[in-house]
């Protein structure tokens, strides 16, 4: 049997989504609790693998088993063995073609900036800090050279492992919320870092360093080391993927 399961955690303590020999990752703990409630060792796939101290409000995997499990002891069981950082939102009995990444359609990712002349204390986890004022408007007008299908080489870390850099970005906003400047971007997929890389290029247009166009010469460059440094990781929430109707998945994940 195949099974989907929706889970939030807080990236902070973790050195990324996947299972690492030299530190804690976060699909070695979704492992090792699911394998407890399966009494069987099992191994999940999921839709989107995540940096060290990144965090997702809703990351999408399938695991196979021969255990015979409702979906509220694969939400609960699991969760009681969590860390407090990681929980299941939800599970799915899914037809053994489902595939947690290669059944995605698109990937959504928000950063989130403090924008205020002093650091953050309560919300310092998940928030970057910028002190000098943003012009969200700008950063806003900028970003929307990246919509489409294009190649990402100059928003594209040095270690990245995918085949080639062309990425489809269906949707790209800049807005200020109060004290915040939040950026959501969504897209076929991603590549390493390709969102930090893209904040942190946005942020030299919005502090008023660079010009509205700059951002479309970085795209036309391809180059990485003309673009913008990369943006700190815990500003950055995979938000989730999205999937076809036919799934029947959770509506927060469903296109």
């Amino acid at each position: 049997m195949r099974v989907a399961l929706g889970i939030e955690y807080d990236g902070t303590d973790f050195f990324g989504w996947q299972r690492l020999a030299h530190g804690p990752s976060v699909q070695a703990e979704v492992e090792a609790a699911l394998s407890f409630v399966a009494d069987h060792p099992v191994e999940v796939t999921c839709a989107g693998r995540t940096d060290a101290g990144v965090h997702a409000r809703c990351q999408v995997v399938h695991f196979d088993t021969h255990a015979e499990r409702d979906p509220r002891a694969w939400v609960l069981g699991a969760t009681t063995r969590l860390p407090h950082t990681v929980a299941v939102l939800w599970a799915r009995a899914m037809p053994g073609d489902f595939h947690a990444r290669f059944s995605a359609r698109a990937r959504r990712y928000r950063y989130a900036i403090l924008n205020r002349a002093i650091r953050p204390a309560l919300d310092a986890r998940f928030l970057a800090w910028e002190r000098v004022p943003l012009d969200a408007g700008a950063m806003h007008a900028a970003a929307q050279a990246l919509v489409g299908e294009q190649d990402f080489s100059s928003f594209r870390a040095v270690s990245c492992q995918a085949r080639h850099a062309r990425r489809q970005v269906t949707h790209i906003e800049v807005r200020r919320e109060g004290g915040q400047v939040i950026v959501e971007i969504e897209a076929n997929a991603f590549l390493h870092h390709m969102v930090r890389n893209i904040v942190g290029s946005l942020l030299e247009v919005g502090r008023g360093e660079r010009s509205i166009e700059w951002i479309a010469g970085l795209l036309a460059a391809r180059d990485r080391n003309v673009a913008g440094v990369t943006a700190v990781p815990q500003g950055l929430t995979f938000i989730g993927p999205r999937y076809p109707a036919q799934w029947r998945l959770p509506s927060d994940v469903t296109v």
